[in-house]
């Protein structure tokens, strides 16, 4: 019999969807409508007119340079705990982090080389 044990995950998963429904029906009718004008809509950054174009396409540059960030930054996550518990792992632990940090350089070597990291406009 399955739903006691998982009674809880679905308790929490209506719980979090009557919620948000809640919420999202609340703020519909009970909150303030903004009136909408010319001046209202014109985009601004840090409280001046923007100076840039409406539509301006960003570079792949920007979206490889951010995942990138990201799956490196992914890392520490896993090297923090080891290095926390390194003297439990023994050798065994300090094999796995080496095979594990080679895949990271090597994946880093082959974006370095593929110019992903070159900021050229």
């Amino acid at each position: 019999m399955l739903v006691p044990v998982y009674a809880p995950i679905f308790m929490m998963i209506g719980i979090a969807t009557l919620l948000a429904t809640v919420f999202f029906v609340g703020h519909n009718v009970l909150g303030k409508q903004a009136k909408f004008s010319e001046e209202r809509m014109q985009p601004y950054e840090s409280g001046s007119p923007s100076d840039g174009g409406k539509y301006v396409k960003l570079s792949v540059k920007f979206y490889l340079t951010a995942i990138l960030f990201v799956v490196f930054d992914i890392e520490v996550v896993f090297i923090y705990p080891w290095a926390i518990h390194f003297k439990e792992f023994g050798w065994s632990g300090l094999g796995t982090m080496f095979g594990f940090l080679s895949v990271i350089v090597v994946a880093l070597v082959y974006v370095w080389r593929k110019g992903a990291l070159e900021w050229e406009t």
